[in-house]
C-alpha cells in the first residue's frame, strides 16, 4: 500500500520523539510549595500527602538548599502559627512564622525567587481567608487592609513575590499600592486570578492545620464557570499582576489554555494537594506507574499553557530532568 502521509515515522524511536516533542519540562519551570510550622523541632509528615512534610525552620532551610541544587525555579512558602485569632494577627507580625520562614529562605537560597503566600486562612481561628463581619461573612474591604499590611511585612522579610491567594476583589491593586507606597516597587505579585472553590484542596487542609468553618464558595470561583475566570484574570492584569495563576491544575486545563491565550504575562498553574495525593495513592497501590504518570501530568499542564508549574514533586522531578 502506498501512503504519502505516515505520521508514525515521527514516533519510531525515543530519539526522534524527543527531537519533535512540542512540549518540554525544565527544572526552572518548577516551583516547590513548602510548609513551615511554628514550634516544630523536626519535620512532621503530612499523612494525606505522602512524601510531603511540615517543616521546622532548620529543615526548611535544608529542603530549600536541596531544591536549589536540583535546579527548581522557585519556592512558595506557607506559614502555620501556634496561635490563631479572628483577624489573623500573626500574619502581619514581623516575628511571626511566615515572615521568619521567608527570612530563613532568603538567607539559605538568596538566588531563588521566594513566593510568600498572601492569605489569612492559616492564621485565622475561623479558617477563612479574611476578616468576618457581624453576620459572619468575609468583609472584602476590611480584609484588603489586612493584606496590604501583610504584603509589606513579607516584602520587608525578603519575599521576592507575594501570591494573592485570598481571592478578594481588588486584592492585587490594594497590594500593589501598598507595596509601592512602602518602597517595594520590585516586589512582584503572583495573582491567583482563577482560583476555584475546589474539593481537590482537601489534603492541604491538613498541611496548614486548617480551622475552616463552612466553605469558601462566596469568594473562590465556581467550578462550573470558565468565562468568569477570564474576567477575574483580566482584572488582576489591569490591577498590576506580574504573573497570573490557575488553580487547581489538571481539572482546569481548559481554563488554563484560555487564560494563556488571553494574557501577555507569565501564567502559572498549581497542581494541588488532591491531585498529588490521588497519583501517590494510586501508585502506592500499584494501579499506575508513578514516575511516568507524574511526568505526563506535569507535561499536560505545561502543554496547556503554564510556563510556571507549582508542584509538590518539584525537587524530585527537577532531579529526574537533570538526569536526562
Amino acid at each position: 500500500m502506498y501512503l504519502v502521509q505516515r505520521p508514525r515515522r515521527l514516533r519510531q524511536t525515543p530519539a526522534v520523539r524527543r527531537l519533535v516533542a512540542e512540549t518540554r519540562l525544565h527544572p526552572a519551570d518548577l516551583v516547590l510549595p513548602m510548609f513551615v510550622v511554628e514550634g516544630l523541632d523536626e519535620p512532621r509528615p503530612i499523612t494525606a500527602m505522602p512524601g510531603v512534610v511540615q517543616h521546622s525552620l532548620s529543615s526548611l532551610a535544608e529542603a530549600a538548599v536541596e531544591a536549589q541544587a536540583a535546579g527548581v525555579g522557585g519556592l512558595m512558602l506557607f506559614g502555620i502559627p501556634l496561635i490563631k485569632d479572628s483577624i489573623g494577627s500573626q500574619a502581619t507580625d514581623p516575628q511571626g512564622i511566615l515572615a521568619k520562614g521567608v527570612r530563613v529562605l532568603a538567607e539559605a537560597v538568596p538566588q531563588l525567587p521566594i513566593i510568600a503566600d498572601l492569605c489569612l486562612d492559616e492564621f485565622t481561628d475561623h479558617g477563612h481567608c479574611g476578616v468576618l463581619d457581624a453576620r459572619g461573612r468575609v468583609d472584602n474591604d476590611a480584609t484588603l487592609l489586612r493584606y496590604q499590611e501583610m504584603a509589606i511585612v513579607l516584602a520587608e522579610a525578603g519575599a521576592t513575590m507575594v501570591g494573592t491567594s485570598g481571592a478578594m476583589d481588588g486584592q492585587v491593586a490594594a497590594c500593589r499600592t501598598a507595596l509601592d507606597g512602602a518602597g517595594h516597587t520590585d516586589t512582584m505579585i503572583m495573582a491567583y486570578g482563577a482560583k476555584y472553590a475546589s474539593a481537590f484542596y482537601g489534603p492541604f487542609r491538613e498541611a496548614v492545620d486548617s480551622s475552616l468553618q463552612g466553605d469558601r464558595r462566596a469568594y473562590q470561583q465556581d467550578p462550573a464557570n470558565a468565562v468568569e475566570a477570564i474576567r477575574e484574570v483580566q482584572l488582576d492584569v489591569d490591577e498590576g499582576a506580574d504573573i497570573v495563576m490557575v488553580k487547581p491544575g489538571l481539572p482546569y486545563l481548559d481554563v488554563l489554555a484560555a487564560v494563556a491565550a488571553e494574557v501577555t504575562i507569565p501564567v502559572a498553574s498549581y497542581v494541588v494537594s488532591g491531585e498529588y495525593s490521588m497519583i501517590e495513592a494510586a501508585a502506592a497501590n500499584g494501579w499506575i506507574s508513578r514516575k511516568p504518570t507524574i511526568l505526563e501530568a506535569l507535561t499536560c499542564v505545561r502543554r496547556a499553557g503554564a510556563s510556571i508549574l507549582v508542584t509538590y514533586w518539584a525537587t524530585e522531578v527537577a532531579g529526574w530532568l537533570k538526569e536526562n
